[in-house]
């Protein structure tokens, strides 16, 4: 007791040491939490300069050795190396101000020792000051993880609070929700316990009971630590746990989790069931008798009441909730007239579409993808080829996205033959080229296809085939002449023709013809003046007829007169086929492209010509079909 009674009165006291003039202050000791930044003072007077002073700084290990840590003199500063110091420590002044600070970073708890500072004077001597380092460990908290239930007779453990190295005694208030926690011998019981260490500093642990509450569950507990320290107090905070507390429910409750909204046939079916408690009970959902948790592809035999039975083993007694689960459903599409219906052109149909539902549902018909009709029933008035087709009926209901069902309906017109596309049926073509036709019949039944000319004769089809609307024919012709074809169509309803007017190109060289009758003026009159203007009068032919001198003009090219004549001959022969095929065609004589060229004879005596013998004076008069006629008066 006199020892404890020593140690307090020297408490926060300022240790100083004399030699002649040199004083050294420094603090009795420095507190700081482990891994905290420790500053040690050291302050002295003297009357010498700085520069005739030597400054050592020592720490004392148990054993009671020192150990130097660092050195200035007027010349250098240094830290020594090779001890527990030498990376963590500083020292900060010159000397000048008569102070110096020892820092050390990241104090441990092996650091709680004596520091010594030395100061030598040429002069006055040697003083020194010591400061004792006191570390301590921050206060921890553990929480007792186990489950604490509201039904536990006597209070259960919360918590553990623990301080090491506290010096005088450290004290340890509990708080919950901020608010301190005092003993009560039936609801809150604080156990504590006290260990000196070897260092003479003391070790303060905690524990906490209490009888817990379904309230208790969102609380927060920690405990608050006092230090007393020269001078002041401080305090510090341990971080904040939570309970985990067990309490029956009161009540359970069960709901559809999804889908949300309605359900419907084929939807996979949730359900949850949770009640207000938190400890360990028993679920079950159970719908007939038969427990459930998720059902998947629901129908409507699904519908109907879920129970949730909550069961506490440990009291007894069961807890029950209901919910009513009920399946849309929507039946398929139901359209009459079933399957095919076949109605006459011009008559009308009438069909129903109905698909029984749970809910209010919307109809409407579609053709190819687009509406025709909406509402349950389809009337059609007037039938026609065009109305014939598949028909698709749709039922939905608007109050649940994708609920929806189908049905169809095909649709026959029948009727005498259509033939479609006879915009192209006057065609031109080349001589002895071919052309394709075709003909394109819709009719139910599906009519018969006949190909015919004007003269009644029958031609074979190239194809023919049956499309989805009736028949399509087609036939190929080599064009030599203009011709008409039909395509004739008929069933048990009617018939239906279309013509095809097929005409060649025509081609007539309008410059043969002046050029035959140059030819035949050229070969008629080799020469200008042979042509007579009058009747020639007989002359007596001399016994002895001198030499006749030919001018010149009477020459008039035999060069050019053969060639002439080659030419002519060559566009004879054109103009040769060009008759035969206009003849072929019946372009000329008026029929069947047969013509009469004798029909008119020439007349003998319109056009003669003067033929001369060079061995005889005799005139010889011919006629243009070579018969000798005797000369005229």
């Amino acid at each position: 007791m006199p020892l404890v009674l020593e140690m307090s009165l020297i408490f926060g006291l300022v240790v100083r040491y004399f030699a002649a003039n040199l004083e050294v202050n420094m603090e009795d000791r420095v507190e700081v939490f482990r891994g905290e930044t420790a500053q040690i003072t050291c302050m002295f007077t003297s009357s010498e300069g700085i520069g005739g002073l030597i400054i050592k700084m020592f720490y004392e290990k148990r054993s009671g050795e020192k150990q130097q840590i660092y050195f200035q003199d007027s010349t250098m500063k240094e830290v020594q190396r090779g001890t527990p110091f030498s990376d963590r420590i500083s020292v900060n002044g010159t000397g000048a101000t008569r102070q110096l600070v020892l820092t050390i970073r990241d104090v441990q708890l092996e650091d709680q020792v004596e520091f010594i500072c030395l100061i030598e004077g040429l002069t006055e001597g040697v003083g020194e000051g010591r400061t004792r380092l006191k570390v301590f460990d921050p206060p921890t908290i553990e929480s007792d993880q186990k489950v604490i239930s509201i039904d536990e007779n006597n209070p259960s453990k919360i918590g553990t609070c623990e301080v090491k190295n506290g010096f005088p005694e450290p004290n340890i208030t509990w708080y919950r929700n901020d608010i301190p926690l005092r003993a009560d011998q039936d609801v809150v019981k604080i156990v504590p316990s006290i260990t000196t260490e070897s260092s003479g500093l003391f070790s303060v642990t905690s524990e906490l009971f209490m009888k817990v509450v379904k309230a208790d569950k969102d609380d927060e507990f920690y405990c608050e630590v006092t230090y007393f320290l020269p001078g002041e107090t401080r305090m510090t905070e341990t971080n904040r746990i939570n309970i985990t507390v067990h309490y029956p429910p009161t009540a359970v409750s069960v709901w559809v989790e999804s889908p949300k909204g309605k359900i419907k046939e084929g939807d996979l079916v949730e359900l949850h069931c949770q009640g207000n408690g938190n400890s360990p009970f028993e679920i079950t959902i159970t719908h007939e008798n038969v427990g459930v948790v998720m059902l998947k592809n629901v129908t409507r035999l699904d519908s109907g009441v879920y129970k949730c039975v909550y069961a506490d083993m440990s009291y007894f007694e069961e807890i029950t909730a209901n919910t009513t689960v009920f399946v849309n459903y929507l039946d398929p599409a139901v359209v009459k007239p079933a399957a095919a219906t076949v109605v006459s052109q011009g008559d009308e149909l009438r069909a129903t579409c109905n698909a029984l539902s749970s809910l209010q549902t919307d109809t409407v018909w579609l053709k190819n993808g687009e509406m025709v009709s909406k509402g349950h029933s389809l009337i059609l008035s007037g039938a026609t080829y065009d109305m014939a087709g598949m028909y698709e009926c749709l039922v939905t209901v608007p109050e649940i996205e994708g609920m929806e069902t189908r049905g169809t309906l095909l649709l026959n017109v029948q009727g005498r033959p259509e033939i479609r596309e006879r915009d192209n049926t006057e065609i031109e073509e080349n001589f002895e080229s071919t052309v394709n036709l075709s003909c394109n019949v819709i009719g139910v039944p599906a009519p018969s296809i006949t190909w015919t000319t004007s003269d009644g004769k029958v031609l074979e089809a190239t194809s023919q085939r049956e499309t989805e609307e009736g028949v399509q024919s087609m036939l190929s012709l080599k064009v030599t002449s203009d011709i008409t074809a039909f395509c004739n169509a008929s069933n048990n309803f009617g018939t239906d023709a279309v013509t095809f007017n097929i005409k060649t190109s025509e081609f007539l060289p309008l410059l043969a013809f002046p050029v035959f009758a140059l030819c035949v003026y050229v070969s008629v009159y080799p020469h200008p003046l042979s042509l007579p203007l009058s009747s020639p009068t007989p002359q007596p032919t001399p016994l002895l007829t001198p030499p006749t001198k030919v001018r010149p003009e009477s020459l008039w090219g035999s060069g050019v007169i053969i060639a002439v004549i080659v030419i002519c001959i060559l566009l004879l022969a054109i103009l040769g086929s060009v008759l035969y095929f206009l003849y072929k065609k019946g372009k000329i004589c008026g029929r069947s492209g047969k013509q009469d060229f004798t029909k008119e004879k020439s007349n003998k005596d319109n056009i003669v010509v003067e033929m001369k013998s060079d061995s005889t004076e005799d005139t010889v008069l011919l006629g243009v079909n070579g018969e000798k006629q005797p000369p005229s008066d």
